[in-house]
């Protein structure tokens, strides 16, 4: 399934906005409170972030769960960014492995995470592919379902089409095709943050010249506001954020929790004290 955030505003220690939230991404990999199927986030992670003076983000990613990496404690303790989108991942039945099938996935200045599944992958998403330029399926990071979504919004912005309107065609590409599933995308290019509900939590925090988007609250401070998940689009930047609906959306939400993401009791002891080997990933 996946949890993600985009974060925009003053530069932050990607450890503030990351590790330190007592409810932050870093421990909803092991203990999720708003997460629907699956319980456990432990199958990779990544972080996209933008340098200052810099339009193109960088990238650090890996296959093992986040509390597993030491280093990139450490890393997120030193390095500040103002613009940061990052995910942890539950991955799809089928889904190939590795850091590669990691979010964010990126291109130029653009970075994107999907949360959710495509149902049936990877047959049922043949007839969309084929609507991809070939340059486009040759570019795949990984057989991940979340790479050909990436692929299919990636192609429309290349079109030309605002944040928003490649999110939107590219839900409406899946309504064409009968590709149900869970969509929550997240886009953003440094600047603004663009992104979908759709079968899953999303939520927003807005506070003077910053702006969270997140897949659920990291604290339990005010100013959280939730999304409705049944087919959403958001556009927020630290100045404002509108949500408006997007039925198409809703129309492609289907789909009961895989054997993999059915929800399991989570063992009471921090993962972190027991190591990877007390996750349970079958």
């Amino acid at each position: 399934m996946c949890r993600h955030l985009a974060y925009l505003g003053p530069a932050a220690t990607l450890r503030s906005v990351i590790i330190d939230p007592p409810h932050g991404l870093y421990t909803q990999a092991w203990a999720p409170r708003r997460q629907g199927p699956g319980a456990i986030n432990a199958d990779g992670f990544g972080v996209g972030w933008y340098p200052a003076g810099d339009a193109d983000p960088v990238r650090y990613r890996q296959a093992v769960p986040i509390w597993t990496d030491e280093s990139f404690a450490e890393v997120a303790g030193v390095t500040r960014a103002g613009a940061v989108l990052a995910a942890i991942r539950n991955a799809t039945p089928r889904t190939s492995h590795g850091p590669a099938a990691a979010a964010p996935f990126r291109h130029g200045r653009w970075l994107f995470s999907h949360n959710g599944a495509v149902n049936g992958w990877p047959e049922s998403t043949a007839a969309l592919a084929a609507t991809l330029p070939a340059a486009s399926l040759l570019e795949l990071e990984a057989r991940v379902d979340s790479a050909l979504l990436w692929a299919l919004v990636l192609h429309r912005l290349r079109q030309g089409l605002s944040p928003t309107e490649a999110l939107v065609r590219t839900a409406e590409a899946l309504c064409t095709a009968g590709v149900t599933g869970r969509f929550n995308f997240l886009l953003t290019d440094g600047r603004v943050i663009a992104a979908t509900t759709a079968g899953h939590t999303l939520y927003y925090r807005q506070e003077p010249g910053r702006v969270t988007v997140a897949s659920e609250p990291g604290d339990d401070e005010a100013g959280w506001t939730e999304i409705p998940r049944d087919g959403s689009l958001v556009t927020a930047t630290p100045e404002q954020v509108s949500v408006t609906p997007l039925p198409v959306l809703s129309s492609v939400v289907a789909g009961l929790a895989t054997a993999h993401e059915a929800p399991v009791i989570p063992d009471s002891r921090d993962p972190r004290m027991e190591g990877s080997q007390s996750v349970d990933l079958t």
